[in-house]
């Protein structure tokens, strides 16, 4: 199970907001300006793995938790505020598009559950992103969705009798169906936080100059 280490940014209490316009976060980083210390760093780097369901795990899981120490600290302004025009990446983008993605390939493909795609309508592809407005409430929901898929997520892979194990996908025109394996789902998805975990680097050092870890 992850931390709940963005408790903060739902309650709105001891919380870092945006700049104020025209100015610049002062760049920080040192031990002592780290999300924690590196002593009580959740993540898992350079253990010993007994074997590859075990290591994919662990790398995905450090990812999660990267993403969660990323939006540690942070309001709801602060969670929405965009990077530079005309992008609309903001953190909390980033959690309800990743919320989506861990439901597509994890519920949807994988387990052949139906059901609309979260926060991506068929009318609204971006609606992820141009949803993530600075509101307590939805950004609270966004953790809720966010920690319940990756909760049915480390549950199937926990109970799957191998990684070989196939599910169906379709992303409609232009693209073939096809089929993928547990074992490529687990690589893709940490690719996928990997690169947005990226996004989030620079998302949140233009928050509060807060760089590192």
């Amino acid at each position: 199970m992850l931390l709940a280490m963005s408790d903060a940014s739902e309650s709105g209490h001891g919380t870092q907001t945006e700049q104020a316009p025209g100015e610049q976060a002062a760049r920080r980083f040192g031990w002592s300006d780290m999300f924690v210390h590196p002593d009580d760093d959740p993540r898992e780097e350079g253990e010993d793995l007994p074997g590859e369901r075990a290591t994919l795990v662990r790398y995905l899981r450090d990812q999660r938790l990267t993403l969660e120490m990323k939006c540690s600290g942070l309001d709801a302004a602060a969670m929405a505020c965009r990077s530079v025009e005309p992008s609309n990446l903001s953190l909390l983008g980033l959690v309800r598009h990743l919320a989506g993605v861990e439901q597509y390939w994890f519920r949807q493909v994988m387990a052949g559950q139906e059901g609309p795609r979260l926060y991506r309508p068929d009318t609204d592809p971006d609606g992820d992103f141009d949803g993530a407005v600075p509101d307590p409430a939805v950004v609270a929901e966004a953790w809720e969705r966010w920690r319940a898929e990756v909760a049915f997520a480390e549950r199937l892979v926990a109970e799957a009798p191998d990684l070989d194990i196939t599910g169906d996908y379709d992303y409609g025109e232009p693209y073939e169906p096809g089929s993928i394996s547990l074992r490529e789902v687990l690589v893709h998805m940490i690719e996928e936080y990997a690169r947005h975990n990226g996004h989030a680097d620079f998302l949140r050092e233009r928050i509060d100059g807060r760089v590192g870890q």
